[in-house]
């Protein structure tokens, strides 16, 4: 893997060289092996929390973990283009826009003991910045090579929340062009239902029920790219111990597995019907 900044990044982009790199400020990472019709993102993946803001903080870790999407870049890493975030939502959040990714509350509790100093708050919101940047070139790169893209926004939820039953994997499309894009959601769905996974019985997946897919980095993309389809893809955290603060590698190795699989299947039956 290499460390790269964000001009060296999108250069290697313009000129479709593959390559693993992470940012020169360890914020995310991207791997492109190929510059496939495909992308894989993990933007809650990221568990860091930098030294600075820990005297600021009145959550503990264990709260950013319970909000955070562990082990959704694992579920993807196999794929040729995945990119990551490396840094907690709780620093700043890539799936919300600039102006409200840096939380001020969280989840009903106050996050900050006073105020954010201005500079600290930059700092973060540069980074937010900075990622944004290279989804514009990557994004760009793949649509003008292949006609069309499509994205698997991979998330996961706390459906220990819930009072219902809710479904193991939840697809959000409210800000999808349905027109276009309704019957390869479906399906998308209708395969992720199939998936065997240890300790359950049967693999649950519906459409928006638990969230609708009101992410900024789906908004972004479907704002800037006209044949680019983003998937906002959650699976509930069947895959730990959401309360006693424990990961189920066996679970996480099941769903990468099989995704290895189907993912790629998908996307090629969404590249073939798109570009028909």
């Amino acid at each position: 893997m290499l460390k790269l900044s964000i001009e060296d990044i999108i250069e290697k982009i313009h000129r479709e060289e593959p390559f693993h790199a992470v940012s020169n400020d360890y914020s995310f990472t991207l791997k492109i092996e190929a510059y496939d019709y495909y992308v894989c993102a993990a933007v809650h993946d990221g568990h860091q929390f930098r030294k600075e803001l820990w005297e600021y903080c009145l959550h503990s870790e264990y709260d950013r973990w319970y909000e955070e999407d562990p082990a959704t870049r694992q579920m993807v890493q196999s794929h040729p283009i995945v990119i990551a975030g490396c840094d907690s939502r709780f620093e700043y959040d890539l799936n919300r826009s600039p102006e409200i990714a840096v939380y001020e509350d969280a989840w009903g509790k106050k996050l900050w003991k006073t105020p954010l100093p201005a500079e600290v708050k930059h700092r973060s919101l540069e980074k937010h910045h900075n990622f944004y940047k290279v989804v514009q070139a990557l994004i760009s790169k793949i649509e003008s090579k292949h006609g069309a893209a499509i994205v698997y926004d991979m998330h996961s939820y706390n459906w220990r929340r819930w009072d219902r039953e809710v479904p193991i994997i939840n697809l959000g499309t409210k800000n999808i062009d349905h027109t276009k894009y309704d019957a390869f959601a479906q399906t998308w769905c209708n395969v992720l239902s199939n998936i065997k996974l240890p300790h359950i019985e049967k693999t649950s997946a519906a459409i928006n029920d638990t969230f609708q897919g009101n992410g900024y980095f789906l908004k972004y993309i479907t704002a800037n790219f006209e044949n680019t389809l983003v998937l906002a893809t959650e699976f509930s955290k069947i895959y730990c111990d959401e309360l006693n603060y424990i990961l189920y590698p066996e679970v996480v190795h099941a769903i990468e597995t099989q995704l290895k699989t189907i993912l790629p299947d998908h996307a090629k039956s969404f590249f073939d019907r798109f570009i028909d």
